[in-house]
This record gives C-alpha cells, structure tokens and sequence, in this order.
C-alpha cells in the first residue's frame, strides 16, 4: 500500500549491510570488502586450475603421445599440469568452503555441489595416477576407461561451474570474455590436433602393412 517495509534482521539481509557518507559518497563495510576480494581469490584460482590448467593437461595427453619422440616427455607434462591444477583448485575449493561456511544465509547450491563433486572426482585421479598399472597389464583397459571418464567429467563440470561462478560474482563482461575465449583457442587447438592425430595414425598404419614398397623401389626393397 505504497508503504515502506523494514526488511528482517537475520539471514542474507545482515550480509549486505554497511555505512554509507553522504556527504562524501563513500562507503565503509571492511568486512564486506574482505569477503569481495576472497570471493575474487576464489574465482581466479578455479578459473585457472579447473578450467585451463586440467583441459590444458589433457591436450597434452591426448595429442602428444601419438609422437613416439616425445614419450616420456608427455607423460611427465601432463602429470606436472594435471598435478598443478590440482594443487591450486583444492586451495580454491577451500577458499569456497570458508566463504560458505562465513556467510550464513546466503547458498549457492548448484555452485557449492558441483564444487564438492569436483573436488572428489580430482581426489579419485590422483588415485589413479598412484594406481596406474603397466601399460600390458590385464586391468589396464579397466584403468583408462576409469581414468579418461573421470577426466573428461572433471573439465565439463569445470566448465559449468566456472559460469555459475560467473554469474554469481557477477563481474565486469571482460572477464567472462576473456575465458570464453580462453575456451575457443582450447577448442580450435584440440580440433586441428586431433585432424592431424588422425594423419598421423592412418599413415602409420599403411607404412606398417606395405613396409617393402613404401620404403624400397617396386616394392623389393632395394635402396633408391
């Protein structure tokens, strides 16, 4: 009835409070300005860790490994790249627990479940890694099936979570432009080296079924 309202005095309505001077514009709230930048914090190392570092790793992985010069070489970049967003998205996924846990009221539910989920899926490889058997080994299918299905879910809900936590610190465009970009060199890289992969494959397949013509004159073997 066009009548001013007090809001309630528990819950989310005491997060946002503050002193403000309106003489000179400015507010005070130090406790909120705190919470801003660990929020910041929180969003840039996920961001870093879970949505470049592991899409990164796994690009290695995948592309470098078809190159027999460059084993072990891949192996050992892609443990020290999965390891480091490791390392660095468990630091910011306890940065994101805190937060939580000192902002009574205020939930993000989607954003703090897939966090969690997270935070296993990248326990379970590191587990891997430690379990990871000889290549002959009779449970090493079993092992890659495990170990490419947990990856690949790590970096998709990586991806879904870092714009939920875009859309929850609701920060300047820029910043979200600048990751889908991130995003789109990702994607164009991985595209182009899985086309060239698959040259590299099919030829070396046909070297290996016609060894005599491709590597002698007529297909008898003598030296050209």
């Amino acid at each position: 009835n066009d009548q001013l309202q007090p809001h309630t005095t528990d819950g989310a309505n005491l997060q946002s409070r503050g002193s403000i001077n309106f003489l000179t514009g400015q507010s005070a709230g130090a406790s909120s300005d705190s919470r801003t930048r660990r929020r910041n914090v929180h969003g840039v190392l996920n961001t870093v860790s879970w949505g470049i570092l592991m899409p990164l790793g796994a690009i290695t992985a995948r592309y470098m490994k078809v190159f027999k010069s460059a084993d072990p070489a891949w192996f050992y970049l892609h443990v020290a790249c999965q390891s480091s967003a490791y390392v660095v998205g468990v630091a910011g996924w306890a940065t994101g627990i805190k937060l939580g846990s000192d902002s009574p009221g205020i939930t993000h539910n989607p954003h703090r479940t897939i966090g969690i989920i997270l935070f296993c899926f990248g326990t379970l490889q590191v587990f891997a890694l430690l379990l990871r058997p000889n290549k002959n080994h009779k449970y090493r299918l079993y092992w890659n099936i495990y170990h490419h299905s947990i990856g690949y879910s790590v970096i998709i809900l990586s991806i879904v979570n870092i714009f939920e936590g875009f859309d929850i610190l609701n920060p300047e465009d820029k910043w979200e432009r600048i990751y889908i970009g991130i995003l789109i060199f990702l994607g164009a890289m991985a595209t182009l080296l899985e086309a060239f992969t698959w040259y590299v494959v099919i030829r070396r397949k046909r070297t290996n079924k016609h060894p005599l013509a491709m590597n002698g004159a007529n297909g008898h073997g003598q030296g050209v």
